[in-house]
């Protein structure tokens, strides 16, 4: 069987994977804080017909290698922050810097997240700060935030603390809470889980909270943000992994032609 049917069939595998990675892309072109992502590929073993050699007298100064395609290796996630839209609600929340916000997830385990989009949710413990569905909020300590006044005399500062404003005095006071902040040695280790989360892994290694970091994030009330997608970028990766799978399912035309010819043969 000649090599290059398998080689060009590891090709058009890429380029699906490529135009898989590219959907999805433009899928979340909308979706609040979402990262795009990009695929990484690498080339498989190599056959060395003939070694480069120099033995003074005779040489050879390169290698006959013949390849075997190519794979994917990796989903790279663009965590460059996309723009911030202003939206006026008080409870949605936009980070400028490398942090994310902490939430409880439905197991119970912490979860990390851009997407800003908090609501209140009415709760036995009075109201609490959550996400669209329904997850914990949480502080710099891993508790729930509660908020036990009118939206109206809440602020949150930059800092993420949370100070109620008197409405008879004008007078702020800190409630002692901030909105946990946390950001990560390797951001590209974290596994994405879905629902705009994602979680640590012994790659991203423990979350590190804001405060303690060289360059802390700051929070603005009352944004968004947007999806880093780039429409125009993703299109022409969508032309170029097309025309590559259509390359790579010629070769496999081209060598099956190659093996019909050969095949006729006659003696």
């Amino acid at each position: 069987m000649m090599r290059s049917l398998w080689t060009a069939a590891t090709g058009m595998k890429a380029m699906q994977f490529s135009v898989d990675t590219i959907a999805n892309n433009l899928a979340n072109v909308s979706t609040t804080a979402y990262k795009k992502e990009k695929p990484e590929f690498e080339d498989l073993l190599y056959v060395t017909m003939q070694q480069a050699y120099s033995d003074g007298e005779n040489t050879r100064p390169v290698n006959l290698q013949v390849g075997h395609g190519v794979v994917a290796r990796a989903n790279v996630r663009d965590f460059t922050m996309g723009a911030i839209q202003q939206t006026g609600n008080k409870l949605d929340m936009a980070i400028e810097g490398d942090a994310f916000f902490l939430v409880r997830g439905p197991d119970g385990n912490p979860y990390y997240t851009r997407d800003g989009s908090f609501k209140v949710s009415m709760t036995d413990m009075g109201k609490m700060l959550a996400t669209s569905k329904g997850y914990p909020v949480l502080d710099r300590d891993g508790l729930e935030i509660y908020l036990d006044t009118d939206l109206e005399n809440i602020i949150i500062e930059p800092s993420g603390e949370i100070l109620y404003r008197d409405p008879e005095t004008g007078t702020s006071m800190s409630t002692g809470q901030f909105i946990g902040l946390f950001q990560f040695e390797n951001v590209q280790g974290l596994e994405a889980v879905g629902g705009n989360m994602y979680r640590t892994t012994s790659a991203s290694g423990e979350a590190i909270p804001d405060e303690e970091t060289e360059n802390p994030s700051t929070i603005r009330t009352g944004f968004l943000e947007a999806s880093n997608v780039q429409v125009v970028e993703e299109m022409v990766k969508l032309i170029t992994a097309q025309r590559a799978y259509e390359l790579n399912s010629k070769a496999i035309t081209t060598s099956d032609e190659m093996l019909q010819v050969a095949n006729n043969l006659r003696r």
